[in-house]
């Protein structure tokens, strides 16, 4: 009984320790860094958002009009 209750307060004391915790957030690979921090309104993000689509979609329409006239 003593032997478990050891165990159950070293697993406890293992589980809730600092290194464990950086482990845990280690393992997924992505720096913290890299996380979306938007320094920018949601306006001139959806702005650029609209003219990205509008340059693919130009783009586009380019790339199809040299493939029908080849």
């Amino acid at each position: 009984m003593v032997r478990f209750i050891v165990a159950a307060s070293l697993a406890a004391l293992i589980a809730a320790s600092p290194f464990a915790a950086s482990a845990q957030t280690a393992a997924t690979g992505a720096h913290p860094h890299h996380a979306h921090h938007p320094t920018r309104s949601y306006r001139s993000e959806m702005r650029k958002r609209n003219n990205v689509s509008r340059d693919r979609a130009r783009a586009s329409a380019e790339h199809m009009r040299t493939m029908r006239t080849q």
